[in-house]
């Protein structure tokens, strides 16, 4: 069944995780700098670098080509285990903290909690 009321798409990865391209041209590691849950992409540090022609501006007097990362799809990536360093599936669960319960991303390598 699809979802009625918190429609927002869960992904297995946030913002600052440290993440493994597994698939594509630009395959390698990286800090994850921006997620964008509705097209179900990411924007990875070093990552799918692309040529971006820019017109003179006030800023950019000249123009010029800028290099910048290029969102990939979030299927081919995969967080790295925090204590192995290697790219792990990500599972959710509850803990209890202080008497009130929360879901954390966990890794099913070590068990090791993503989260903070």
């Amino acid at each position: 069944m699809p979802r009625k009321h918190n429609t927002q798409k869960k992904l297995h990865v946030k913002k600052g995780d440290m993440v493994k391209v597994i698939s594509g041209a630009s395959k390698g590691t990286g800090k994850v700098l921006m997620v964008f849950p509705d097209k179900e992409r990411v924007l990875v540090e070093g990552i799918n670098i692309r040529v971006k022609h820019q017109k003179p501006s006030q800023e950019y007097p000249q123009g010029g080509r800028l290099e910048q990362e290029m969102p990939v799809h979030v299927s081919n990536v995969m967080p790295l285990d925090p204590v192995s360093n290697e790219p792990t599936r990500v599972g959710r669960k509850k803990i209890n903290e202080d008497g009130k319960t929360r879901w954390v991303r966990y890794s099913k390598l070590s068990g090791e909690v993503l989260d903070k």
